[in-house]
């Protein structure tokens, strides 16, 4: 048993879609840190290229930054199509991308069930279906290909009040995640989902940017304080890794113990 390297990705290529933000910057640094070349891709292509900037003068891995609205089903097949022109095959995908909405049940409008839906787990399984031919290129018994995806605590148990199309997509990516694991099993790739609770992000902007309001969430966690970079990113070097080589349909809670309140 080696363990000097046993969390090594060095030299891996990856594609982490939403890497313009949140929690997707941070998976996104992960990754340069340890060393692979991470592709990261956003509606917004500014966000994803000043990243781009940043993390490439850190390295030792390189970003480059990428276009796309994972919406609709060109922008999950442009994307699919970029990923194909630049590299002949994928070892990780990180399917990121996500949006929340807020409202009283009888107020919630069925257009943002539909929106949340559709980039929370429609556009997760067409660009993963997309994306197969290069995960199976780099997929060996000893070292599969992954793909992580990003769930949550409230796709676990209900803590959130109104985004009622938000935690039932991300009980919806967990369920995918299970049916992706046993369908992906024979071909050598790993398929897990990370489930996080509070992080700073833009989704969490309205609570993290109010000291009150901050405060108060996080005397309800368990451990008492909000998720950091260093949390991310110690999950994630585990699942992709040689280290997280045998784990596969898991739905790992990463929300300082809020899942297994009573």
């Amino acid at each position: 048993m080696e363990i000097s390297n046993l969390f090594s990705i060095e030299g891996k290529v990856a594609l982490v879609t939403g890497g313009g933000s949140g929690i997707g910057t941070m998976a996104t640094e992960a990754l340069v840190r340890a060393g692979c070349k991470v592709y990261i891709a956003s509606r917004r292509l500014e966000s994803c290229e000043a990243v781009a900037a940043e993390l490439n003068a850190v390295g030792p891995g390189k970003v480059i930054a990428l276009q796309a609205d994972l919406k609709t089903e060109e922008g999950t097949a442009h994307l699919a199509k970029a990923m194909a022109a630049h590299e002949d095959k994928l070892d990780i995908l990180v399917n990121n991308s996500g949006m929340t909405w807020g409202a009283p049940f009888e107020e919630f409008p069925r257009s943002k069930w539909d929106e949340v839906f559709t980039l929370n787990v429609t556009a997760v399984a067409d660009l993963t279906r997309r994306l197969l031919p290069m995960l199976r290129k780099s997929a060996t018994a000893s070292d599969p290909a992954r793909i992580v995806n990003l769930g949550s605590v409230v796709g676990t148990r209900p803590v959130s009040n109104t985004a009622y199309s938000y935690g039932a997509s991300k009980a919806a990516v967990h369920h995918l995640t299970r049916m992706l694991s046993n369908e992906l099993g024979s071909d050598n790739i790993t398929v897990n989902a990370i489930a996080p609770g509070p992080f700073p992000s833009r989704m969490m902007a309205h609570i993290t940017s109010d000291e009150a309001r901050r405060k108060a969430m996080e005397e309800g966690v368990p451990l008492r304080r909000c998720g950091t970079p260093e949390d991310i990113a110690g999950v994630l070097l585990m699942l992709t890794s040689k280290a997280g080589s045998y784990i596969t349909g898991g739905i790992i809670p990463l929300d300082g113990g809020l899942s297994a309140l009573p």
